[in-house]
């Protein structure tokens, strides 16, 4: 028996065969991932299950940062003021007329994305530190925004609220039901912005990333795609928000301050822009080295997180999914 017969390749005459192309190799690591994703909760005691419903959550809310930042090239400091937004409609639409939770997930969404179209108009004129600033203005007037509305929002005392419980026929406990709640949500929202980034629209997103003068020529409309780009962002943050409600059961303005979203932003950037991997490595960022750091030093823990990112960048540039690429890339393929 030959080496290419040994290994498993059909060698009869007329058949080719099928080259491991990088699609191929991205759909089975994707299919491989999911297989894991849904084998998980089975396997894990609840606190891990709730700390991977997190992780989803948070890679809901990279996966709109990086359509902003990584694919349409604008900067964003107020992601957590959206994501404030979806959390809080989902809670008050739930605390205070008892709309159901399916139709708090569409609620939130169209409420941020209104809002992201609101903000994203002085995107078209503004760019760079001074959009930078527009945005973290976002995040810094929110939280006492939050806490005045005190007959809505709860004020700084926030709402308490019902987390959904597992139908009866589903045999699972709280928290793998409000896992596999998270997980749809993510592998929709993944398959959204797929779909959206392989049509023209996400040809016209990356022609504005790369040099906006050069799509402005071709045809790309500056004004619009800069506005939906926010606009999009932030339905995502908002769908994140929203899910973070149900997971929680409780929201509260401090849960929202602007280290949220510089956590976000910091997230994603180490995670890999413009990658699909990315807000899922920024997301295992986000939540699991804060933590790490509070371990290694309680009385500073922003000191070690702010080392940790630092070394991260030094050793990948390109985020932990570029880092993850070139090792692949190494690995020496048989012939």
């Amino acid at each position: 028996m030959t080496q290419v017969e040994d290994a498993g390749v059909d060698t009869r005459p007329g058949r080719r065969p099928l080259p491991w192309t990088p699609v191929v190799r991205r759909r089975a690591a994707v299919a491989a991932l999911l297989v894991a994703a849904l084998y998980a909760p089975f396997q894990l005691v609840p606190f891990h299950v709730f700390q991977l419903t997190m992780v989803l959550v948070y890679a809901v809310a990279l996966l709109g940062l990086n359509l902003l930042v990584g694919h349409a090239g604008q900067i964003s400091l107020g992601h957590g003021a959206f994501f404030a937004v979806g959390a809080y409609t989902a809670a008050v639409l739930t605390h205070g007329p008892g709309l159901p939770y399916p139709l708090t997930l569409p609620a939130a969404a169209v409420v941020a994305f209104l809002l992201g179209l609101a903000f994203g108009v002085p995107a078209v004129r503004l760019r760079g530190l001074y959009l930078a600033l527009v945005t973290l203005a976002i995040a810094i007037f929110l939280v006492p925004l939050l806490k005045r509305f005190e007959h809505v929002t709860g004020g700084s005392m926030g709402l308490t609220l019902p987390k959904p419980g597992p139908p009866a026929w589903s045999g699972l406990a709280e928290d793998q039901w409000l896992y596999f709640l998270a997980l749809a949500v993510a592998v929709a929202s993944f398959a959204l912005v797929g779909s959206l980034l392989r049509s023209r629209v996400g040809r016209a997103l990356h022609a504005l990333r790369d040099d906006e003068g050069a799509a402005e020529v071709m045809g790309v409309r500056l004004s619009a795609y800069k506005t939906l780009a926010f606009a999009w962002s932030a339905m995502f943050a908002g769908v994140a928000g929203c899910v973070y409600t149900w997971v929680i059961g409780f929201v509260s303005p401090d849960s929202f301050t602007v280290n949220l979203s510089i956590t976000l932003l910091a997230g994603l950037v180490v995670g890999g822009l413009g990658s699909t991997a990315g807000p899922v490595l920024g997301a295992l960022f986000v939540m699991f080295v804060p933590s790490i750091a509070q371990d290694l030093n309680e009385a500073a823990p922003g000191v070690i997180f702010g080392l940790l990112i630092i070394a991260v960048m030094y050793v990948a540039p390109t985020g932990l999914a570029g880092l993850a690429g070139r090792l692949i890339r190494k690995i020496p393929r048989k012939e």
